[in-house]
């Protein structure tokens, strides 16, 4: 045996070991750092087929990559897009969507060219060969409507360029074929122990045996060890150096997976039914501009729903740019513009601009998309919000002020108590603190105000310490200007206005925010508010300013002679205009505030959605359904001609006469409030199925939104995900984690079968699931 083997020495063995590791590892961080350069991120895929460039265009790094992420998401075919009709042969002819059952498996459209395409050869094509017809399907698009059997043609036989493309994109998607998984097969057992291990995929710190700060996890990994054998056996003593599933690659496709089945959850919700958009943009602690849409609509119960969609990167936030982001994420999920029956966006012009604004732009091309929202343009009053928020800053800044604020406040209450200004009580006299207002939470405005105004002393009392102790330049001046304006008398009539004007409004902000809202409880809401808001203007000025002069007398600030000039702060007295002080805070600042209220309110309802919403008032069910009007009911019909056909309006008006007579014979129907509680009535009875088209439009007025709380409070979800010590997350990490947070009610039905299923296509796996 020694002349054909050469034996040696268990030194040289040893040694051969240690460099074949080195190696081994070597090649693992070399293969490590390469896939990070060649990762492809789903959001970079472009839905529509007539917009993509060819797959030999890409890295070559890259294309089974991205191969894979196509094949995941499956071919464009956007079924409820009103597909545009066009002459050919001297009839009217446009694509028909059953095609898409026939040939569901390759079959795509384009809706920016009007045209069909082929997944399945755009994928592979270019590695097979001309073939009759192919071109046509991967670049150019088919266009003949009057001719099906092109389509069959195209497939053709079985050793067709057509069904060999077809079987590569069967081959990519089988990985118990690949030759990885030949190599690598395992056992149940070891497939057990992949997944648990993988259940335990997320982790930090820096996690090396050498490491001195291995994290809490791996401390408490450790710790069950000792205590569970199962955990010991299969995740500690047992797990492959090479399959420990810490990469952040790993944890990224894990969480895409788990948002992906979330998001097709809700668009399986959706259905083919119709909803609105809620749309908005914020800035994210990196400074990138995101735009948040969430989709509002009834579900199967009857309950309002909104969910939301996605987030994404906009690098410019005109109407165009973000018209083209919403088309593309509503395509990703195979849903489109032509589904929408309302819009709802902030008070940016970009979003709600007349002509070139971005509901503007929705509605020329699906006019049926309404539009009804409700949102300081003065400028004394944006002055005020701004400095009262310096003064929560500056008094709140540190643990010691709060501490002092406390206190302070505590000896206050204690001297008013003994005084007898405030008597005790169960819940009263509780400990507080100032707040600060926060864009996405309206009634925190109301309150900010109301604690400054309650704790107005001691605040004066805090920032007066600042100012004379303060151990930085700076902050003394800053609580120097702020005492000056805390003093002023034009600051406490600012305070006073917002508190009444605020409180007003407070009920119905509140209103607005709930997801479950209705149009017509807003509109009664608002209607109050402004009867009420007009009420103040044409009598409320004397009280108000009689409220103001007693805080000021308990305050010891300057109450300035209504009839004398008014002197302008910081301005020279020949540019000043002369007016009276009375002038200034009845006429400019008391009078335009409220006129401005008023003006916001009005101005969000044109005159057809004015004869909108007085027509769905006709389907509220108070009082026994007394509103009901059929006439009025059938021009709510009308202003949705794609959903209601002449036939179909003389249908609904034959419906209706039996659907009064029902809900007023029904005991059931006789004390509901709302049409949110009327479409869940409906559907628990069965009713919807009696009376669709009655169904149908109430499922129309409840899904026109009101308020675009659900999209604010996805920013502020934001802020916890991606924070400054989190600042450079990538747009789809980002996009993921804020889906699975904010929708973790979906999430949670979600399977851990169907992740793991999602998560073993995303690429190639060395086990196989």
């Amino acid at each position: 045996m020694d002349k054909f083997v050469i034996r040696t020495s268990k030194e040289d063995s040893l040694t051969s070991q240690v460099s074949d590791s080195t190696q081994e590892t070597s090649s693992t961080n070399r293969s490590n750092q390469f896939s990070k350069k060649s990762r492809f991120e789903s959001d970079n895929l472009i839905i529509d087929p007539g917009l993509r460039k060819r797959i030999s265009e890409y890295d070559v790094n890259q294309r089974e990559d991205i191969r894979r992420a196509y094949l995941q998401k499956g071919p464009c075919q956007p079924r409820t897009h009103n597909f545009p009709q066009r002459n050919i042969g001297g009839r009217m002819r446009r694509f028909n969507s059953d095609w898409f059952d026939i040939y569901g498996s390759w079959l795509e459209y384009s809706i920016s060219k009007d045209a069909a395409f082929c997944l399945s050869c755009y994928l592979f094509k270019s590695d097979i060969g001309k073939q009759a017809g192919s071109e046509v399907f991967v670049t150019v698009g088919f266009t003949g409507w009057n001719k099906r059997e092109r389509l069959d043609a195209h497939i053709g036989d079985c050793k067709s360029a057509h069904n060999k493309a077809f079987k590569r994109c069967q081959d990519l998607m089988k990985q118990d074929q690949h030759i990885n998984f030949a190599f690598h097969k395992q056992s149940d057992e070891l497939k057990r122990e992949f997944l648990l291990r993988q259940g335990l995929a997320f982790r930090g710190h820096d996690e090396s045996k050498d490491s001195s700060n291995r994290g809490n996890f791996i401390e408490l990994l450790n710790f069950l060890a000792n205590h569970n054998e199962i955990i010991k056996k299969v995740v500690v003593d047992r797990i492959q150096r090479n399959l420990k599933l810490t990469s952040p690659d790993i944890q990224k496709d894990i969480v895409n997976a788990a948002a992906t089945e979330t998001s097709n959850a809700i668009i399986n919700d959706l259905g083919d039914d119709y909803f609105a958009i809620l749309v908005d943009e914020s800035r994210d602690v990196s400074g990138k501009e995101q735009m948040a849409l969430v989709l509002r609509y009834v579900d199967e119960k009857g309950f309002i729903v909104e969910r939301l969609l996605g987030i994404v990167h906009v690098t410019e936030t005109t109407a165009l740019s973000l018209k083209a982001a919403i088309e593309n994420l509503l395509l990703k999920y195979g849903i489109c513009l032509s589904r929408v029956r309302g819009q709802g966006y902030d008070g940016a012009s970009n979003m709600r601009g007349e002509f070139n604004g971005l509901k503007s732009l929705i509605m020329k091309e699906n006019p049926t998309a309404y539009y009804i929202h409700f949102a300081k343009n003065h400028g004394d009053i944006a002055l005020f919000f701004n400095l009262a928020s310096n003064i929560v800053n500056v008094v709140g800044a540190s643990c010691k002020r709060r501490d002092i604020i406390r206190e302070l406040q505590a000896t206050k209450i204690a001297q008013a108590l003994d005084s007898g200004q405030i008597q005790s009580g169960h819940g009263l006299n509780q400990e507080t603190n100032l707040k600060r207002a926060g864009d996405t939470r309206w009634g925190s405005h109301y309150a900010s105000i109301v604690n400054l105004i309650n704790m107005y002393s001691t605040v004066v009392d805090v920032v007066e310490m600042i100012e004379e102790e303060g151990s930085i330049s700076d902050k003394r001046a800053e609580a120097s200007v702020l005492m000056d304006y805390l003093h002023s008398f034009e600051f406490v009539f600012s305070l006073h206005l917002m508190k009444n004007i605020l409180g007003i409004t407070n009920d119905l902000s509140i209103l607005l925010q709930r997801k479950d809202q209705d149009i017509i409880n807003a509109m009664k809401q608002v209607k109050v508010c402004k009867t009420r808001l007009q009420n103040m203007r044409n009598d409320g000025f004397e009280s108000l300013l009689d409220e103001i002069s007693l805080f000021c007398k308990t305050h010891d600030i300057l109450i300035p002679n209504m009839d004398d000039n008014f002197e302008a702060r910081g301005r020279p007295r020949r540019r000043a205009q002369k007016i009276t002080n009375g002038h200034r805070f009845r006429v400019e600042i008391f009078n335009q505030v409220i006129d401005m209220q008023l003006q916001e309110m009005n101005s969000r309802f044109t005159e057809v959605n004015s004869n909108l919403l007085t027509c769905i008032s006709c389907l509220s069910p108070d009082n026994s359904f007394s509103s009901f009007n059929k006439e009025s009911l059938i021009n709510l019909a009308k202003f949705y001609p794609s959903e209601f056909s002449n036939v179909e309006i003389v249908t609904l008006d034959m419906q209706l006469e039996n659907y009064i007579v029902d809900m007023r014979l029904d005991k059931e129907f006789s004390k509901l409030k709302g049409i949110g509680d009327l479409a869940r009535k409906l559907v628990e009875t069965k009713r919807n199925i009696v009376y669709p088209l009655v169904y149908l439009l109430l499922k129309l007025a409840l899904i026109l939104p009101v308020a675009t709380a659900t999209v604010e409070r996805a920013f502020s979800a934001m802020k916890y995900i991606k924070n400054r010590l989190r600042n450079r997350m990538g747009n789809e990490w980002l996009n993921d984690c804020m889906i699975t947070y904010i929708e973790k009610d979906v999430f949670d039905t979600i399977s851990n079968d169907a992740i793991m299923r999602r998560f073993q296509s995303m690429t190639n796996r060395r086990v196989h699931l």
